[in-house]
């Protein structure tokens, strides 16, 4: 059964969904690739403290890594890249081509872009960390603004 409840953070409202109280989605305002509200469950705060703690210790720059527990749903090869992004250290960037090498398949580098695209938790398994080949923002489902503001949090450079 799914739930949901709505958060604040420095970077607008953000949704929460869990499955079985498991954490699912995490979903930004105006976020591409953002499923529709009524398959996120009936709202219910209950599931979602841990999430909110470590989310809310993230955004003050004490938390470095989750350890939230996750039900991520989508393709094997979408799930094998989202394991690549979540290995990616805080505080630093990879290219979509470095993660299609790391998953021993150097052409993949625009299917890793649409896989990352559909990452269901971004924040928690940090998408906003790949960077194009030229080390410039390319496409973030929160906007390239957010993108910019979390790598700026996980720099030390935020200016809130």
């Amino acid at each position: 059964m799914k739930q949901h409840t709505v958060i604040d953070s420095p970077y607008g409202p953000l949704t929460l969904v869990a499955d079985d109280g498991v954490l699912c989605g995490l979903y930004m305002t105006d976020q591409r690739h953002r499923p529709a509200e009524e398959t996120f469950g009936p709202r219910d705060d209950t599931p979602f403290g841990e999430a909110q703690e470590q989310l809310e210790a993230y955004f003050r720059g004490e938390l470095k890594e989750f350890t939230v527990r996750l039900r991520l749903h989508g393709t094997e090869f979408q799930r094998r890249v989202w394991q690549q992004l979540a290995r990616i250290p805080y505080g630093e960037t990879r290219t979509y081509g470095q993660l299609a090498d790391a998953l021993g398949n150097p052409a993949a580098s625009r299917a890793v872009g649409l896989a990352n695209g559909k990452n269901p938790v971004g924040i928690i398994v940090p998408c906003h960390r790949v960077v194009g080949a030229d080390g410039g923002l390319t496409g973030y489902g929160g906007g390239l603004e957010r993108k910019q503001r979390l790598l700026d949090l996980e720099r030390g450079t935020a200016l809130f």
